[in-house]
Parts: C-alpha cells; sequence; structure tokens
C-alpha cells in the first residue's frame, strides 16, 4: 500500500509539473518553417551523472530515468527545482529541469574555434547526436533506448560557470540570429514521463507534438 501512495502521489506531482509547464510556453509561437524539427532517429553519444552539485557530470556506463523525478543518483532528481540559486529562490516550483540533453554537434563546433570539451563536462546528462535539439518545439517526447521517454521543457540558459570552467566558453555558447534574438546553444532541459535505462548507443525516437508548435524558451 505504502508504494501505491507513493505512485499516486508521483503521478499527482508529475501532472502539475506538466500543467506548469504547458502554462510557461502558450506565449510563444513561431511560423512551421522555423519549428520543424528533424523526424526520424538520433543517437545517445554518451550518459553522465553526478550525486552532488558539481559542475561537470562524470560519464557512466548507463544512467537511470525515474518518471516524474529525473536521473537516479543525480543532484537534480526531484520533483521540485534542484538548481541551488533557484531552491533559493522559491524550492517550490517545478522542475523542469530534471535531465539535460546535449548535442555532441556543439562539440564540433567548439572544437573548431579551439575549445576542448567533452560530454558531461558542462554537465549534460545526455549526449546526443544526430537531432537538431535546439529546433525542438516545447512538449517534444524523446524516445531514449527501449523504454525511457523525456519530454522538453525549455532550453538550458548558459551561467557564468560556464566561463569559469574555460575563458570565453560563454560567449561562445551564445549568438544572435537573423533577426537578433539571442541564440542559447548549451542544451535543453526535460522531464522524464517513463522510466527506463539509458546507455551510450542507444537510439533516440522524436515524437512531435500537435501543431501549432512552441519555440523552446530558457526554463
Amino acid at each position: 500500500m505504502h508504494a501505491v501512495n507513493n505512485c499516486a502521489l508521483r503521478d499527482r506531482a508529475l501532472c502539475g509539473i506538466l500543467a506548469a509547464m504547458l502554462d510557461d510556453t502558450t506565449t510563444a509561437r513561431t511560423p512551421d518553417a522555423e519549428t520543424r524539427a528533424p523526424q526520424g532517429s538520433g543517437i545517445v553519444v554518451a550518459v553522465s551523472r553526478s550525486g552532488s552539485h558539481n559542475f561537470s557530470k562524470p560519464n557512466q556506463a548507463a544512467i537511470e530515468l525515474v518518471a516524474g523525478l529525473g536521473v537516479k543518483d543525480d543532484a537534480h532528481l526531484g520533483v521540485t527545482v534542484q538548481h541551488v540559486v533557484r531552491v533559493k529562490e522559491d524550492p517550490t516550483r517545478p522542475n523542469l529541469r530534471q535531465v539535460h540533453l546535449l548535442h555532441s554537434e556543439l562539440y564540433d563546433e567548439l572544437r573548431a574555434r579551439g575549445f576542448i570539451v567533452q560530454p558531461g563536462q558542462i554537465g549534460d546528462n545526455v549526449t546526443t547526436r544526430g537531432i537538431d535539439l535546439l529546433s525542438l518545439p516545447a512538449g517534444t517526447r524523446l524516445h531514449l533506448g527501449p523504454s525511457a521517454i523525456v519530454q522538453v521543457t525549455g532550453l538550458r540558459n548558459p551561467c557564468r560557470q560556464i566561463e569559469r570552467f574555460q575563458p570565453g566558453l560563454l560567449a561562445a555558447l551564445l549568438d544572435k540570429d537573423e533577426h537578433g534574438e539571442v541564440v542559447r546553444k548549451s542544451g535543453i532541459m526535460s522531464i522524464v514521463l517513463a522510466s527506463g535505462e539509458v546507455r551510450a548507443g542507444d537510439t533516440i525516437r522524436v515524437e512531435l507534438p500537435p501543431e501549432p508548435h512552441q519555440k523552446l524558451k530558457p526554463v
């Protein structure tokens, strides 16, 4: 009975997170040509986690995603916000940053500019290849490996810790598009909808939400 009660509580908490996410994204819509995300699949390059609030996360053979909570044994696991600064601001806010995904194509771009960054070093839990993560609309579901599913909530906003990690890196992770709007390149955030183990080599399947699509914004 105790386990059943915990599951019910988790389901209610997850519903609250999803409601908050939808409320937070309804104001930002973009034309179809700008929000069209890649179909098909990508691949997991690496998985990482850390039990403490360190900037970098060590690579792992596998990580376990837990529905409604995040990455097991990771410092950001939880229904409510776990980011140190945000906890101080309001510890009751829903945790829309349970799993951080980052495209490995970014590392290629950074390497060409003289930076050497490896998976997990700037806090990513799941490093991907083959999917334009930044172009995904809010609410996209990513099927990771045999059973895990995450739902995209927004962009990661690069912070000053990135600059302390490597001087000049913060500026390299920010850009502007043709409209003069800021482009944040440091990956996307998500919540866990379905539990499962994820490891390097697993496939990623993209499931787009119904249109009209909503552009990602920082969470």
